[in-house]
Formats: structure tokens, sequence, C-alpha cells
């Protein structure tokens, strides 16, 4: 597997700055153009804001807060995995519950979340760490109560709650460049990426297998999955982040000092590559920028 300095196609620089450490399990990194990172550190439920060379500050505590994105308008956007809900941070601070429920029950346990530029909500609730006597949402009709409640479940810019897909353990999410496809990292006993197939109405056309990431047997899993302006697919996996072209050959693997769980692409130029590790936070350069937000265009106007 190529080290991180045999990807001179991918960086433009090849050792890590670590910019922060001391906590216990990083995650959920997102990129503000105001000039700052919101990152949380997992286990101790703190939501932090961080502008490079300066110390992170604490936003808010959460409820085992996880992946993080921007609605059109610029608001915080937020998985609470304990909480069992996403919510939403208004411009005035004050947070409020998005969705929390469908079917009258309670989400297992969201996880990651991105923003499609119709507007519409995609997030992940997977259930393999709810017992099955606490899941809540019921299984579709001439389904056993025991069944796989895990989903990608979709928002509409009206409210309206749908599941995009079913998936053994469903993760990290990355739109490709055009929207037409969905990247869900699988986590767990299999470890790969599917790629879903979705409609100008954001439903399911049909669904694949993007890449297998269950070579060697380095520590990681799919789990953060980004998208570069190129089309190239990024996703952390067995000792780092893995690189893949659009049509799903890997071409290596960008390792850090301590294994990454998440990362988001930064900078003004989106051309930071901010990772979450453990018990730090890092930075790389690369060479071609991450895929905006669709609120990053809109804000430019």
């Amino acid at each position: 597997m190529p080290a991180v300095n045999d990807l001179p196609d991918i960086l433009e620089t090849t050792e890590a700055e670590r910019l922060a450490t001391g906590f216990v399990f990083t995650e959920g990194p997102l990129w503000h153009p105001d000039g700052f990172y919101y990152f949380v550190d997992l286990r101790r439920n703190k939501l932090h804001r961080m502008t490079p060379g300066q110390a992170p500050e604490l936003v808010r505590e959460t409820a085992g807060g996880n992946g993080t994105t921007f609605d059109l308008e610029g608001r915080l956007l937020h998985c609470e995995g304990t909480g069992r809900r996403v919510v939403r941070t208004g411009h005035d601070g004050k947070v409020e519950v998005l969705v929390d429920r469908y079917k009258g029950g309670r989400f297992n346990r969201p996880n990651d979340i991105v923003c499609r530029s119709d507007g519409s909500i995609y997030f992940t609730d997977p259930d393999k760490r709810v017992p099955y006597t606490e899941r809540e949402i019921p299984p579709p009709a001439g389904v056993d109560n025991l069944w796989d409640g895990a989903c990608v479940y979709r928002v509409a810019p009206d409210g309206a709650i749908s599941v995009l897909a079913h998936c053994e353990y469903p993760n990290g999410l990355a739109f490709s460049p055009d929207e037409r496809t969905l990247y869900v990292a699988n986590t767990r006993s299999s470890k790969y990426i599917h790629a879903i197939e979705v409609d100008a109405a954001g439903k399911m056309v049909r669904r694949r297998i993007f890449a297998d990431m269950n070579e060697g047997d380095e520590p990681g899993i799919p789990d953060g999955m980004k998208v570069d302006t190129q089309g190239r697919v990024f996703c952390t996996g067995p000792g780092g982040i893995w690189v893949f072209t659009p049509d799903g050959k890997h071409i290596g693997t960008i390792k850090f000092p301590e294994q990454a769980v998440n990362f988001a692409f930064g900078g003004a130029d989106l051309r930071t590559l901010f990772c979450c590790a453990y018990t730090s936070v890092y930075t790389l350069r690369v060479k071609v920028p991450g895929q905006p937000h669709p609120w990053y265009w809109l804000r430019a106007r």
C-alpha cells in the first residue's frame, strides 16, 4: 500500500501538522468559510470551534454528537447519536431538533449527514450499537420484528422523511460532484463503499459496491468520507485515508501519526485536509480542492 509520500498527484505536503491534541476521540470535522473548523470530542460530548493557529473553543455540550454539515442557510446540522436525533443550530445559537423520529419511533443512532443542493438532507442511522429491545422504528409490513433497521434517510426540503436505502452498517456519506451518486461507507463486518445512484427527486435508482476496503490488517474502518472536485473519493480505512479514482480504483493511502477517523476539506481554497485522529487534529495540503458544500456557492453570490 503506497505511503503518504507516494501520492504526488494528490498531496502538496507530505508531513501532517498537528494543530491541537489532548482529546479522547475527535470526529465531525467541518470547515466554515469564515475561517474556522468545527469538530467534536465525541466521548466527552463537546462541540469545538477552532481557527488555525488558535486554541480550540468550546461551542456547546452535545448528546453524543458525531457528523456535521450545514443546511442551505448556513445553519449547523449535527447528528447526536446518543440523543437519537439530528439537531440544527440557528444563527442566534439556538439549538432545535430537526428530526428525531420516523413512523413514530426514535432513530437508532444518527451518525453522518450531508446536504444536497436542492436543500434535502441525507443521514445515516446504523442500528448495531442499539439493543433490539431499544429499537423503536417499526419494521415494514411482513418483516420480522428483529429486522435490520440500519438505513440512510432523506429529509426533503418540506421536512418529509423517507428511507433512501437499507444498509448493513451505514456510516460516512458523500455526494459525487454532479450529485447523482451518494457514496455510503459500510462499517463493521464488511468494509466497503456503496455507490447509490439517485434521481432528480433524490430517490434511489440502483446501487452497487464502489470499492472493497477489506485489504490489509492495519487498524481503521470505512468512516469519514469526502469527494474532491475531480470526483475522487477519500474515505478513512485501514491505515489512514484511502483515495479512489471515480471508477473505484484505490490510488493510495494518506497516513497520519494517529489513525484517521474523519476529515474535511477546508481553508479558503478547500485544499487543506483537516483530519480528526483520535486524540489530535492534523492538517495536510492537497493539490485539488474538495467539493464545496452547496451553501458555499450560495453564500458567495
